[in-house]
């Protein structure tokens, strides 16, 4: 880290102990993102004058290069609790941004249009499927309970609709399945 770790204690008094466990965690930090610049720790005893339960907040403050990321008032009872939260927070933020920088973060499906080709609604062993064309030409299989709307009974032949594929399914299946204005 190019600029020293600050601890800062708001209604409290300093406490040694409480900053070596953020030196730890801003260490542990480092092994995320060995660029960070600097790092503001603030540790607050919040509303003082209760008698019971008096809740202790922390918050982080960290910056990159280009980047900062913040973590609010996380609060517990026990100060060591408040501050692990918070700093598991921090992880979480950091390992979302290392994952973005490298490309690796989760890239939602696009949605597929088709048009509805077959309903089984009648046929008792295979009451509940039906089968979705898309303009190229597959065909994709869905359930009743794939459908989000309208009911899986008000899908008629030739209706179109918005699907999401499901890539684990060993044939082509149909999730999400909708029908209504889509655009197209």
């Amino acid at each position: 880290m190019k600029l020293p770790l600050q601890v800062v204690f708001h209604d409290m008094a300093a406490s040694p102990a409480l900053e070596d466990q953020a030196r730890r965690k801003v260490s542990h930090l480092e092994r995320f993102r060995h660029d960070i610049m600097g790092c503001r720790v603030d540790v607050a005893l919040l509303h003082k004058h209760r008698q019971q339960g008096r809740p202790f907040g922390v918050r982080l403050h960290l910056t990159v290069p280009g980047r900062e990321f913040t973590v609010d008032r996380v609060q517990d009872e026990d100060v060591y609790i408040a501050m692990r939260e918070a700093f598991a927070d921090m992880r979480r933020q950091l390992e979302q941004s290392v994952e973005r920088a490298r490309g690796e973060e989760k890239l939602h499906p696009l949605p597929l249009r088709g048009e509805v080709v077959r309903v089984f609604d009648d046929t008792p062993e295979l009451r509940g499927y039906g089968f979705i064309r898309t303009p190229d030409g597959s065909e994709y299989w869905f359930s009743r309970d794939s459908v989000a709307e309208p009911a899986f009974e008000h899908l008629l032949v030739g209706t179109s609709v918005q699907f999401i594929a499901d890539p684990t399914a060993p044939k082509p299946q149909a999730r999400r399945v909708s029908a209504g204005r889509h655009g197209y």
